[in-house]
């Protein structure tokens, strides 16, 4: 997959949903992972030809486990290559999931607590959009466990404004396949952070 081709359906999601507009600021949750390192790649190449000025950010929540110090310097030249700034925050999420609290299912609430943090980090940048790496697999998945586990048909939606974080949030890779997304990343070779989890 070139960047024009993963371009096409990620322009399309922006367009048919509004996602960006002139003077947006720009936060992306860069968790390190083929999802949010393609999602912050086609922003900053669609950002070179948006009809609305944009601003790009990107943030990563280290959850104290132990990043990779060599993985890090890769990823901050990636971004300073992509002319984005990134910041790193070292927070204490590993340790109140695995020591305070002893989680035996920690998934559910450490997704809480890196939301919460990248909501704040968005804020503390004065972005107003928080744009996620969620695709079109992400979507039908929650969709058919919302169906089979709540006996409801919903799934997230491509923008919903964060009242309580006053954020916007974004999927812009909504119309994007995973299967796409994985060869797109290895193409590329995208500088990824073993997940320490």
């Amino acid at each position: 997959m070139t960047t024009q081709q993963m371009l096409s359906p990620f322009r399309r999601a922006i367009t048919d949903f509004n996602l960006i507009e002139a003077g947006d600021r720009v936060a992306v949750g860069l968790s390190g992972g083929k999802d949010s390192l393609t999602l912050l790649c086609l922003l900053a190449a669609f950002r070179r030809f948006s009809p609305q000025p944009f601003e790009l950010y990107a943030f990563t929540v280290d959850m104290g486990l132990g990043l990779r110090e060599e993985e890090v310097s890769a990823l901050r030249a990636w971004c300073g290559e992509l002319e984005v700034p990134l910041r790193i925050e070292r927070t204490d999420i590993g340790q109140i999931l695995f020591e305070i609290r002893r989680e035996k299912n920690p998934c559910s609430l450490c997704s809480k607590l890196r939301r919460g943090a990248l909501n704040g980090l968005a804020r503390s940048a004065g972005c107003n959009k928080l744009a996620l790496g969620h695709h079109r697999d992400d979507f039908l998945e929650t969709f058919f466990l919302s169906l089979i586990y709540e006996g409801r048909l919903s799934s997230f939606a491509p923008k919903s404004f964060m009242s309580r974080a006053g954020i916007t949030l974004i999927r812009p890779m909504l119309y994007l396949e995973e299967k796409n997304i994985r060869a797109y990343a290895a193409e590329q070779q995208f500088p990824l952070l073993h997940n320490p989890c």
